[in-house]
């Protein structure tokens, strides 16, 4: 015979056995819909096709918000840029007006991942194209002409990827900048940042000794900026950058493909460079060594 004692403490003992299956199945189903998030946010989502774009009436376009000249938000809130341009020229000869396109400002790092999961049509944020990216993304025909540039302070200044050997290198995550000297220099210390309004403060800051990324953005930048130098204008292989959209969306590449060679008969590139560019680079650029015009790499 059980005591009424031993009743009660079977009884309290059984409460808690419940609870702490419940507490584990609560656990359990949060843990499994946090996986499926994550499964979610891996799993490719379906991009739109053209077809699918004209219907809703705007295409979504992949910037940037801070990389003056090519992708930047003016002091009236307004986006600007060398990229910017072209793609309102895309919302118009697609769509039927500039207006048709939604900005959606991107970061360096998360290009690849912003067309993958269907948040963006095309990517515009000045794109360099390289054979680890074409793996994951399509590029089409290139716009542009690139290479890095290395930008540091007049008074200390980096002429030869050799003097920064034992000093602090500024780059952007997910750039070629950071790719490059990852691998040719790996004893040099590379302090990353998100975006690039991030790295240029670190290198007025003096967090770093120097700034690398495409020289086409550090020259711009060190003509705005007074004691500031590109002491290396040209370094690694010149590459190109293109629009780029998800993989296999064929339809949506073919038709950039055919833009691209379309509006060379106006030289609209070399228009685009005059209307962003010109402005910033003054005589210093020949805008034949940056424009790429129908696709043609002379």
């Amino acid at each position: 015979m059980i005591s009424k004692g031993k009743k009660m403490k079977h009884k309290t003992l059984k409460k808690r056995f419940i609870g702490i299956l419940l507490i584990a199945g609560i656990a359990a189903g949060i843990l499994a819909g946090c996986g499926s998030s994550s499964n979610t946010a891996d799993t490719k989502a379906k991009a739109r096709t053209l077809e699918e774009i004209k219907k809703s009436g705007t295409v979504k376009i992949g910037v940037f918000s801070d990389k003056n000249p090519f992708g930047y938000v003016d002091e009236h809130g307004e986006v600007q840029g060398y990229d910017v341009y072209f793609a309102k020229r895309i919302a118009k000869d697609l769509l039927g007006s500039e207006d048709d396109v939604e900005f959606i400002y991107v970061e360096a790092a998360n290009r690849v991942e912003y067309l993958k999961a269907g948040k963006v049509d095309i990517i515009l944020a000045n794109f360099t194209v390289t054979d680890e990216r074409k793996e994951q993304v399509d590029f089409a025909l290139p716009y542009m002409k690139v290479a890095l540039g290395v930008v540091s302070p007049e008074e200390s200044l980096v002429t030869d990827a050799e003097e920064l050997k034992g000093k602090k290198l500024i780059v952007v995550k997910g750039t070629t900048a950071e790719t490059y000297f990852t691998e040719k220099y790996p004893d040099i210390t590379l302090v990353k940042f998100d975006e690039y309004q991030e790295a240029y403060d670190a290198l007025l800051d003096g967090r770093g000794d120097a700034f690398s990324t495409d020289n086409t953005e550090v020259l711009a930048w060190a003509i705005r900026n007074k004691g500031y130098t590109v002491g290396i204008e040209s370094l690694g292989s010149l590459d190109t950058i293109a629009p780029a959209v998800q993989k296999g969306n064929t339809e949506l590449l073919n038709w950039l493909n055919e833009e691209i060679k379309s509006l060379a008969a106006e030289e609209f590139f070399h228009a685009d460079y005059e209307a962003t560019l010109k402005k910033v680079y003054g005589d210093s650029v020949d805008p034949d060594n940056l424009v790429v015009e129908g696709g043609n790499i002379e």
